[in-house]
Order: C-alpha cells, then sequence, then structure tokens
C-alpha cells in the first residue's frame, strides 16, 4: 500500500475560494476534482511477472548448467543420472518462484506506479478525467461552457476537460502552460496552491472568450471535490 495524498482544509478552502472568484468574470463553470491514483495500475504487475519470467526461462536456456547446479545441490552434490522430468521440474519450480517474488513486490503501489510507463499513466489520468467529466460536468450548464481541472496526485498529472462550448472556443494548447504550472506546485509539495493558480489561469480564459451576463446562475458546485 502507499501513503494516501489527501488535500487540507485550507487546500480545499484555498480552491472553492478560487473557483468563486474566478466565475464571477465568466459565464464558464469551473468544476475542481483531485484524486490520489487515477488507477490501480494492476495489469502492470502481472505484466512485469509475466516478462520477468520468460525472462528467467530464456537465461535458463541460454545457462543450462544453473538449473544442474540446482539439481546437484538438491541431490548433495551428484550430478549424474538427472532424468528429463527432475530437470523440467527444476525449470518450472525456478520460474514459479520468480513470478511470485517480481508479482509479491509490486503489491507495493510506488514500485508499481514507477514500472508503469508514462504514456500509460498519461491515458489513464486522462480516461478517469473524461470520465469524471461526462458525469459531473458535461452539458450541464445552458451555454455548455463548463470546465473540468482533474489532478491526480499519485501521477502527478493534470488534466483539463472542456465542454462543447469552450472546446471549440479554446484550443487544447491553451490549457499547456496552466498545467504545467498546476503540477510544478504539485511537485514541490503544494497542490492546493497548484490547484487555485491554474483555476485562476482558465477563470481568465473563459473570462475573454464567455465574458460574465447579468442573468447567469451558478450551475455547478464550487467546492474542490477529493475522490
Amino acid at each position: 500500500m502507499t501513503r494516501s495524498r489527501r488535500l487540507s482544509d485550507a487546500d480545499h478552502a484555498l480552491v472553492t475560494a478560487a473557483v468563486a472568484e474566478a466565475e464571477r468574470g465568466t459565464d464558464g463553470e469551473i468544476v475542481t476534482i483531485a484524486t490520489d491514483l487515477s488507477d490501480s495500475y494492476e495489469d502492470t504487475a502481472w505484466q512485469w511477472a509475466v516478462a520477468i519470467m520468460f525472462l528467467g526461462l530464456a537465461l535458463l536456456t541460454v545457462f543450462p548448467g544453473i538449473v544442474v547446479a540446482i539439481l546437484a545441490w538438491l541431490d548433495h552434490g551428484w550430478t549424474a543420472g538427472f532424468a528429463l522430468g527432475d530437470a523440467l521440474s527444476a525449470v518450472f519450480a525456478i520460474l514459479a518462484l520468480i513470478f511470485v517474488a517480481v508479482r509479491g513486490a509490486l503489491i507495493w503501489t510506488p514500485l508499481r506506479l514507477a514500472l508503469t510507463f508514462k504514456a500509460t499513466r498519461a491515458k489513464r489520468v486522462r480516461r478517469r478525467a473524461l470520465q469524471y467529466f461526462r458525469v459531473g460536468a458535461e452539458s450541464r450548464t445552458l451555454k455548455k461552457s463548463g470546465v473540468l481541472v482533474y489532478l491526480s496526485m499519485g501521477e502527478r498529472m493534470a488534466e483539463i476537460v472542456a465542454d462543447e462550448a469552450v472546446h471549440k472556443a479554446v484550443t487544447p494548447e491553451t490549457w499547456g502552460e496552466t498545467m504545467a504550472g498546476l503540477i510544478d506546485h504539485v511537485r514541490e509539495g503544494r497542490p492546493g496552491e497548484g490547484m487555485a493558480g491554474a483555476v485562476r489561469q482558465v477563470g481568465a480564459i473563459l473570462a475573454a472568450h464567455f465574458p460574465k451576463s447579468e442573468a447567469d446562475p451558478n450551475e455547478l458546485p464550487d467546492r474542490l471535490i477529493e475522490l
């Protein structure tokens, strides 16, 4: 297990205030969600265990003396007269031990996360952000101007997902600096400040394209949602 990453009450208050302030200048709606991890990455553990097991098989094929040495040790130094079944049993036992050892080590989440390719982590974070956006923000505003600021702290990755009208008005590249600043704050151990800063930047972008109108209601919650 890994240490849970939770935001403090002060962080929640800071982000909530930033959302309320940002929305005073725009008809856009900002939703903030933070989570510890976007995926368990259990498949990574199985993949590495199988891969290293096959690597072990390859090594035993190249260096069969390892099997002979193990059988001799088990038979108190005798090296003659080994049956094929004995050799195969020894190979199977070695591979099983390798698999169990690797899979057991990867129960530790930080190691499992470290051994997951960055591209895989990015895809999982993006997928989870899209799931949350579809449930909590997509098409839930009259002007389809909702934006999700999503932070996955374990992966140290962020996503900004925009509703239809915002997506048409703002290019995805526009959010790049906002996400980079957020991640820099997370690396420095200040996720609340990072989220608040990202919200302010998103608010400024939305204000340029969706300025505040008199009759605009507050359609989505301002509070930081931590899952």
